[in-house]
């Protein structure tokens, strides 16, 4: 599979209509048993989270708690729709309790911009909070349990292909190999030994930032610092098919869900 070439100094592959997504989204949730929360709104933009308990684990303590968030960045479109995917398809294992917030940055969305329409990167503004979409996604954030794993949903203009990011500081069993072999059967996976700076392996990034070092968080650090001792940043590589980028974060999505709740 080649790179489409398309991505020359930015972004400039296909675009989606987020109000439509997210519209699409909230019907699919709806029909397979999720609850909704409004938690932000710009004009008719809503932000919000979906929560699902698997019928299974009424009764009982969830075994595996996990949040997914995907959409901060405006020109990163595989996020919202690998979300929606993976609420039409609904093969979530049982007993895994699930929060998903589809899409932080819908006005970016909008622009087909990395940056909100106040141009500004909502991805670096988890520490010295300046922005309304991430100051009411944080109160949310603080109201919720903690999770067992995050997963942030992304995409790279500049990659050659798939790669992650997994931040595991307590040694747990990694979920990294079983997702990157399960994004090769459908997407290129960056082999570099060095990805945006920092070394890699077949793929995978472990950061060495001390999150009190970095001034300026990203979601990631904040979910490390505050909700999860275990996750991933998921970067499908935007110079691919746009079906393709999604098809390689839901089958990275599943293969880490199976994982961590058969261990196989």
């Amino acid at each position: 599979m080649q790179k489409l070439g398309k991505n020359l100094g930015g972004y400039h592959g296909e675009t989606i209509d987020i109000h439509a997504v997210l519209r699409e989204v909230k019907a699919a949730a709806q029909l397979h048993g999720w609850s909704y929360e409004l938690f932000y709104k710009i004009g008719d933009l809503e932000l919000f989270a979906l929560h699902h308990v698997p019928l299974s684990t009424l009764d009982s303590q969830p075994s595996t708690r996990v949040y997914i968030s995907a959409g901060i960045h405006g020109d990163e479109p595989a996020g919202p729709l690998a979300a929606l995917k993976l609420i039409q398809e609904n093969r979530w294992p049982a007993e895994v309790e699930l929060w998903l917030i589809p899409c932080l940055n819908p006005t970016g969305f909008i622009l087909n911009s990395r940056e909100n329409d106040g141009r500004k990167d909502l991805n670096r503004d988890y520490r010295h909070t300046e922005t309304g979409e991430i100051a009411a996604h944080i109160r949310w954030l603080e109201r919720q349990p903690r999770f067992d794993f995050y997963f942030c949903l992304h995409e790279d203009w500049e990659s050659h292909g798939f790669y992650l990011y997994e931040q595991n500081p307590d040694n747990k069993v990694s979920l990294a190999e079983k997702m990157i072999e399960a994004v090769k059967k459908v997407c290129p996976v960056d082999m570099s030994e060095n990805i945006e700076g920092r070394p890699a392996q077949c793929g995978i990034i472990h950061p060495k930032v001390s999150p009190q070092e970095r001034p300026d968080w990203p979601e990631a650090l904040y979910l490390i610092s505050h909700k999860a001792r275990q996750g991933y940043t998921l970067e499908a590589p935007s110079d691919f098919p746009l079906a393709t980028r999604v098809q390689a974060i839901v089958g990275a999505v599943n293969a880490a869900l199976k994982v961590s709740s058969t261990g196989q």
